[in-house]
C-alpha cells in the first residue's frame, strides 16, 4: 500500500478506506490478495491499529474484503464486485470534474473537446 497523507479535515479510517477501494480498483491490490496484518499495517500508514481495524471493517462490509479466521485479511476475488466499485467512482470522478468544468465556464462539448485534443497530443 502507498503512504497516505492524510488531510486533517476527513476522518483517517475514511481516507484508509478510500485509499484501498482505489489500490483494489486499479489492481495495485489484485484479487485474492493478503492484506498485511492490522499492527504492521497501522505502524507503516502511522495510525492507531483501532482506526485501520474499523476501515478495514468498513471494506468487509463493502464485500471488498474477506477475513478467513487463521489466515488473515484478503482481497474479494469477486470480480464484477470491483468492476462495479470501479464504475461507480469513475462515475463520480468525471460528474466532478465536469462541474468544475462548468463552474470554469466550459460547457459539455466544449469540455470533450479540450479532452480529445489533449489526448491527441499525448498519442
Amino acid at each position: 500500500m502507498v503512504k497516505i497523507v492524510f488531510d486533517n479535515n476527513i476522518p483517517i479510517y475514511s481516507q484508509i478506506v478510500d485509499r484501498f477501494v482505489i489500490d483494489i480498483c486499479s489492481g495495485t491490490l489484485p484479487p485474492g490478495s493478503r492484506i498485511t496484518p492490522v499492527r504492521e499495517l497501522a505502524m507503516q500508514l502511522g495510525v492507531n491499529p483501532n482506526t485501520l481495524q474499523r476501515a478495514l471493517g468498513e471494506l468487509e462490509s463493502m464485500g471488498l474484503l474477506f477475513t478467513e479466521r487463521t489466515a488473515g485479511r484478503f482481497v474479494t476475488e469477486d470480480a464484477a464486485l470491483i468492476d462495479a466499485r470501479r464504475r461507480e467512482m469513475s462515475r463520480s470522478v468525471v460528474s466532478e470534474f465536469m462541474e468544475k468544468m462548468r463552474a470554469l465556464g466550459w460547457n459539455d462539448e466544449e469540455t470533450v473537446k479540450l479532452i480529445t485534443v489533449r489526448r491527441g497530443e499525448n498519442e
